[in-house]
């Protein structure tokens, strides 16, 4: 085995799928693989097994076996040598069939995995990890959070069970939500396709699956090595975003994004601002959160069951009882309240911005902007509102042509355009 990345103790490379030489020790039907080869070169004309094994991922052991059996059956043709490789074509009669099938689905990639081995190594890859105060600080060191609030964060992350983040806007909850993936210092296997009943459901996302760089000459290359994944969905989530999506032209289903997070996280942002009513969505996943099983339907009505195994994190600055039940809350395990904050965290917030963003900074600004903060908001304290009044002072700085200083000055105009109130003593 040469590796380029050097996997963590903590990941299950047991459980991670062998390269299959046999037909038979694909897991999917014959059938399923054939089509894929068939309408490979019906689509680029000619091929190679080289080339083959490069877009379809399977073994040249397997694909050697495919193309003396279609030669066999007059599907294929020779036309010469690429080295020590067969370069060959399709004949009239593989031609014909290769077209017929192409009707049928379009899909050209990797060869998909069964859905039976897809349930077993998500399974085995459910995530276990261990959490201290510092190890989280750690995780979350460019944030400026109070221990009481790590120490609600650490009992739900250790047991990656689903999280309610909730509080005033502005607080940094999605900030939080989207640094929870930092614990997790693994990688995880994860398929290009699964095959269902005959059908092809694309998984491997590369905006979501990132890939870490990886050999083994053991791994089934139908699987890619990723860091575990993130989504987050906002106010855009819709039903049909949680179900099977059948591609008309191609007809392949692309998988949901619940599926695509598996063995990671799921943030629902704005949670209560979607075009999916909260009800709705509660509705829908009030089984899979409880007995971490999801069920998915294919066009033709057949349901099959798919894991449940990620980390749901819901953020939102509405109350909690006023968007579920009772019933569904208690299938949330965890509800932190992300408080307003206090004057320490404020100007340490302030201070780090100021760091970050290499701004000359005014002596006693930080107070200063928290006292004008506070005058407009009735003494109420944002994590957001030293980086978003900075932005501010930068853009008016930029405007005028001169270099970005914080000054008391600069404030005073920032905070009058970010709480746009001509008269502080009415807030």
């Amino acid at each position: 085995m040469t590796a380029a990345f050097a996997a963590p103790q903590t990941v299950r490379q047991d459980c991670w799928p062998i390269v299959p030489d046999r037909l038979e020790d694909l897991g999917v039907p014959r059938s399923v693989v054939a089509d894929l080869v068939l309408r490979y070169l019906w689509l680029h004309g000619s091929g190679t097994l080289h080339l083959l094994h490069q877009t379809l991922k399977l073994s040249f052991p397997l694909l050697e076996t495919l193309f003396h059996q279609f030669r066999n059956q007059q599907l294929l043709e020779v036309k010469g040598m690429t080295g020590d490789d067969y370069s060959f074509t399709l004949t009239a009669t593989g031609r014909a069939q290769a077209a017929g099938r192409n009707e049928v689905c379009q899909y050209v990639g990797p060869a998909p995995v069964s859905i039976q081995q897809y349930q077993k190594v998500v399974r085995a890859q459910a995530a276990h990890v261990r959490l201290s105060r510092e190890s989280l600080r750690q995780a979350f060191d460019d944030l400026v959070l109070p221990d009481g609030l790590l120490d609600q964060l650490g009992p739900s992350l250790i047991g990656h069970q689903s999280l309610f983040l909730y509080g005033a806007t502005g607080n940094g909850k999605t900030s939080i939500a989207e640094r929870i993936l930092r614990i997790y210092k693994d990688a995880i296997a994860v398929p290009y396709a699964v095959e269902v009943d005959g059908h092809i459901v694309a998984l491997f996302d590369p905006v979501v699956h990132k890939q870490v760089p990886f050999q083994d000459d053991l791994l089934d290359p139908r699987w890619a090595i990723c860091e575990r994944p993130c989504i987050t969905v906002g106010g855009e989530l819709s039903a049909a975003m949680l179900e099977l999506r059948l591609d008309e032209t191609t007809h392949v289903f692309i998988a949901p994004c619940q599926m695509k997070a598996n063995n990671g996280i799921l943030i629902i942002d704005d949670f209560g601002r979607q075009r999916l009513a909260p009800r709705d969505l509660l509705n829908r996943w009030i089984v899979p959160l409880d007995r971490r099983v999801d069920y998915l339907t294919l066009s033709s009505g057949m349901k099959f069951q798919v894991p449940f195994e990620l980390m749901v994190v819901f953020s939102s600055n509405l109350d909690p009882h006023e968007l579920a039940d009772e019933a569904f809350l208690r299938r949330i395990q965890t509800k932190v309240l992300v408080e307003n904050i206090n004057a320490e965290v404020f100007d340490e917030i302030f201070r780090r911005v100021m760091q970050v963003y290499q701004v000359p900074t005014e002596p006693g600004c930080a107070e200063y902007m928290r006292g004008r903060c506070e005058e407009y908001t009735a003494a109420v304290l944002r994590a957001c509102y030293p980086r978003d009044i900075y932005r501010l002072v930068k853009a008016i700085s930029e405007y005028e042509g001169r270099p970005v200083r914080m000054t008391k000055v600069n404030i005073d105009r920032a905070v009058a355009l970010y709480f746009a109130k001509s008269d502080p003593k009415q807030a």
